[in-house]
C-alpha cells in the first residue's frame, strides 16, 4: 500500500533556473503519483511500487535533480533524523573506528553529523547549541567535562563516551583506562625501568587526566619515577610529537629517563619515528608504549606496546544506547565501563 507521505525536496546546486523540484514535479514527469515517488524516493519501494514505475521514478529524479529534504520533512515531526557526535581532536585515528561502532548501531534510519574542531580543541558548548537548531534525534558527547554538559543542557537524548567520573546520572559508555595505565606501569617496573617519561594530550579531557593519573600513581607505587623533566604534553600529531622528542631527548639521556609512555598511539608514533632518525633503540635505549592500539601500532617498527582501548564497541555500545534512548526504552544499564588489555610488544621486550 503506497504512502502518502510525500516528502520535501530542495533544488540541486546548479539545476536549471535554480527552481524548487518537488515531489509533485517528479510525479508529473513520471506519470505517477506523489505517494510513488515519496516510496521511492525513501528506499521503501521494495513490494509496493512495481519495477516499471520505479525506474519512471528514478529517471525523473534524476534529469530534475531531485533531492529529498530530509531534515525539512522530519522536522514537520518536531525532530530531524541526525544524530551529532561531538568529540575533541576527531582527526585522530581512534575516531574512525569509533564512528564506524556508532554507524553500525544506527543503521540507514540516522545521519551522523560529526563535529569537528582544531586540534586539541575540545568543542565549546556554544558552537555544539548552535547545531542544535537542526533539532537532532539525538546527541554523542566524547570525552566531555562537566562545564561543558552544564552549559550545553540539551533538551534531547544524549549518550556520553570515554568520560570516567563525568555525567553522573547520565547515560554513557565508558572505558577502562585506569586499569589499562596501571597494567602499563606495571609491566614497566617488571622490565627493570625505574625513570620514566610520560606525554599526555593538550585537551584536557578527562579520559587523559584519569590515565595519567592512574599511571603516575601506580608507578610510584612500583618505585618508578617520572621527572618533571620528562612530563610532556602535546596536541595528538606525529609530527608535533616527533619534534617535542626531538627537543627533549638529550635531556631525558642526561636524566636516566629509559621508558616513556604516551597518552596515545599518535604520539607514539612520533617517537619512533623520530627514534629512528636519531639512532635511538627501541627498545635498547628507550622502551615506548601508547593507549589506542590502533591498526598500525601491530605492524609499526617496532611493534608498538599498547594499551588496546575497543573503539568499535565503544561506539557500538554508545550507539544502541542512544537509540533506545530515543526509540523511549529504559536502558537496562545506563552506564556501562568496557574492559581494556595491554597488548606487549617490541616496542618494550624484545
Amino acid at each position: 500500500m503506497e504512502s502518502d507521505d510525500a516528502p520535501v525536496a530542495t533544488p540541486r546546486p546548479g539545476a536549471r533556473g535554480h527552481r524548487r523540484v518537488t515531489a509533485a514535479l517528479v510525479a508529473e514527469r513520471a506519470g505517477v503519483s506523489t505517494a510513488t515517488v515519496s516510496l521511492v524516493a525513501n528506499g521503501k519501494s521494495a513490494g509496493r511500487v512495481s519495477a516499471a514505475n520505479e525506474e519512471r521514478v528514478l529517471t525523473a529524479i534524476r534529469e530534475l535533480g531531485y533531492v529529498v529534504d530530509g531534515i525539512g520533512s522530519s522536522l514537520s515531526r518536531g525532530v530531524s533524523s541526525t544524530v551529532i557526535l561531538v568529540a575533541p581532536d576527531i582527526s585522530n585515528p581512534f575516531f574512525a573506528r569509533v564512528i564506524a561502532g556508532v554507524r553500525s548501531a544506527l543503521g540507514g534510519d540516522y545521519q551522523l553529523l560529526l563535529s569537528v574542531t582544531d586540534a586539541g580543541q575540545f568543542p565549546s558548548a556554544l558552537e555544539t547549541r548552535k547545531l542544535l537548531s537542526l533539532r537532532p534525534a539525538g546527541l554523542l558527547v566524547d570525552a566531555p567535562d562537566e562545564a561543558f554538559l552544564e552549559e550545553l543542557s540539551a533538551p534531547g537524548p544524549v549518550v556520553l563516551l570515554d568520560a570516567p567520573g563525568v555525567g553522573t546520572g547520565r547515560a554513557g559508555v565508558d572505558l577502562d583506562v585506569a586499569g589499562g595505565a596501571r597494567a602499563l606501569a606495571a609491566h614497566l617496573a617488571g622490565l627493570g625501568h625505574r625513570r620514566i617519561a610520560y606525554v599526555d594530550g593538550i585537551t584536557g579531557t578527562a579520559t587523559f587526566a584519569v590515565r595519567r593519573s592512574a599511571f603516575l600513581e601506580e608507578a610510584l607505587a612500583r618505585g618508578l619515577e617520572v621527572p618533571p623533566a620528562g612530563q610532556l604534553a602535546t596536541t595528538i600529531d606525529v609530527g608535533v610529537a616527533a619534534s617535542h622528542f626531538a627537543a627533549s631527548w638529550p635531556a631525558w639521556q642526561r636524566a636516566g629517563i629509559t621508558a616513556v609512555v604516551c597518552a596515545t598511539d599518535t604520539h607514539a608514533y612520533g617517537i619512533l619515528q623520530e627514534a629512528r632518525v636519531a639512532g635511538v633503540r627501541v627498545p635498547g635505549d628507550l622502551a615506548v608504549a601508547g593507549f589506542d592500539d590502533l591498526p598500525y601500532s601491530q605492524t609499526s617498527n617496532p611493534a608498538l606496546t599498547s594499551v588496546h582501548l575497543p573503539a568499535e564497541e565503544l561506539g557500538r555500545h554508545a550507539g544502541e544506547q542512544l537509540r533506545g534512548l530515543m526509540d523511549g526504552r529504559p536502558l537496562e544499564e545506563p552506564r556501562l565501563t568496557l574492559a581494556t588489555s595491554l597488548m606487549v610488544r617490541g616496542s618494550t621486550a624484545s
